[in-house]
């Protein structure tokens, strides 16, 4: 990477261009910048610290053989093991990230060339420790999240935060579904549903049911009073549609007294049969009722005429234009009670969180179940795509450059690696020292 002083420094979160080597996504912020800065310092002092002990072994001995005194010895022996240590820990901390000097020295660039079986190791760490069943289950029964949730929307602040959010995404459903693909779900369901199932058992037992309890009786009376009225107010035309279905020999006086005659008893007989609850030919309606009500049920060639009516009538455009329609009066129903916030349907979603909220805030036996909801959801997505799960973090690190990689993980850890460095040049020093006065006390 081309190096950049502090003032020329993106500012914080750009990507830093690294040529055109560097993978998609896998770009160097300006965070990362900075701290690849800083490892390069602790490099220099690291180094630095590496040259100061070499110049004091260099000048311990030039003194010792000058003369200077037994101290001398004492001052070398820690110096010559400081660089030993500093080269150590630098030859170790190269090989990570790159061959030290490049030379093909075994085990060396572990980063680079391990790339790939170190993703793999990593993701199957997170398979087996972060993503079983066990652990999942363990986390989520720690967490109590049926509890916390049950307090949360028992807040009614936070409970019209929900109401709000859930008609904001049912009218985006809405919006988003196209109403000629609703409508046409709809009529085949619709139609579908109704051509497997036979009605007319149903039909027969519902008004068998009707007719026992009289529940028709309103409906004949209704039929009675329209006739009668529909009688009084067209006469003329019932007597004239009579006189001139007569014969042609017939005498006209005659043909009207016979049409006046039956219009007459037409009326008399539809006024009876209003006024009279007791009236015969209410009790045949009755028994036409009761008996068709049976046939329904239990005459399979009757069974066969209401089903073959229900799919003429099915078949026809108008009912399936209706059956469509319905739909978008539905829809534009829905849309409506979901914008409007004093709407029915809002306050009884608000009315239910509110309910279900403090139910399993104080409900342990609630809160049970929504954990083991919860638990089993979540090891169940778990365990079924852990595969996939951890093939995201071997696959990605698959697709990254190695040499980049390697940039990236020592521009995060590489300045901490550098202080071992250093503590690996004072250790040294000091190992090498307390064993050079061991030395020089055991033999003298």
């Amino acid at each position: 990477m081309e190096r950049r002083n502090a003032a020329e420094a993106p500012p914080e979160g750009a990507a830093v261009a690294v040529g055109p080597a560097t993978p998609v996504g896998f770009g160097y912020s300006a965070l990362d910048e900075a701290k690849r800065r800083a490892v390069r310092r602790m490099k220099t002092l690291a180094t630095g610290l590496l040259l100061a002990v070499a110049v004091v072994y260099v000048l311990a001995k030039w003194a010792a053989s000058s003369g200077a005194g037994g101290w001398t010895g004492f001052v070398a022996a820690a110096a010559e093991a400081g660089m030993v240590g500093a080269l150590a820990d630098w030859f170790a901390i190269t090989a990570l990230f790159k061959r030290p000097m490049g030379l093909p020295i075994p085990h060396t660039a572990i980063i680079p060339t391990k790339k790939d079986q170190l993703g793999q190791s990593l993701g199957d760490f997170v398979g087996e420790n972060f993503l079983s069943g066990d652990v999942i289950r363990l986390r989520l029964r720690s967490v109590g999240i049926s509890a916390r949730l049950g307090g949360w929307l028992a807040d009614p602040m936070n409970a019209d935060r929900v109401t709000a959010e859930l008609s904001t995404a049912l009218r985006g459903a809405l919006t988003v579904l196209r109403d000629t693909d609703v409508q046409a779900v709809v009529g085949e369901a619709i139609t579908r549903r109704a051509d497997a199932q036979e009605i007319a058992p149903g039909i027969g037992a519902l008004l068998e049911k009707v007719v026992s309890e009289g529940g028709h009786k309103r409906v004949v009376d209704l039929v009675c009073g329209r006739a009668h009225d529909w009688l009084i107010e067209h006469g003329d035309s019932v007597t004239a549609a009579v006189s001139g279905g007569a014969p042609g020999w017939t005498p006209r006086f005659v043909d009207r007294k016979v049409g006046d005659r039956v219009y007459k008893e037409l009326l008399r007989f539809v006024t009876e049969m209003r006024d009279m609850p007791e009236h015969p030919a209410r009790g045949a309606v009755d028994r036409f009722l009761k008996d068709f009500a049976g046939d329904m049920q239990s005459d399979p060639d009757t069974r066969a005429k209401v089903e073959r009516l229900k799919s003429e009538v099915l078949g026809r455009g108008e009912v399936q234009d209706l059956i469509a329609s319905a739909w978008g009066a539905v829809r534009a129903m829905i849309v409506a009670a979901a914008e409007d916030e004093r709407s029915e349907l809002r306050l009884r979603v608000r009315s239910s969180l509110l309910s279900l909220g403090q139910r399993m805030s104080v409900d342990g036996r609630l809160q049970g179940k929504v954990d083991g909801w919860l638990e089993g959801a979540a090891v169940y997505v778990v365990t079924t795509y852990q595969g996939e799960i951890t093939a995201l973090i071997t696959d990605t690190i698959a697709g990254w450059d190695a040499e980049h990689t390697s940039k990236k993980i020592e521009a995060h850890i590489g300045r901490d690696l550098q202080f071992i460095r250093i503590n690996g040049t004072v250790v040294g020093a000091l190992a090498g020292l307390a064993i050079y006065t061991v030395s020089r006390a055991v033999t003298g």
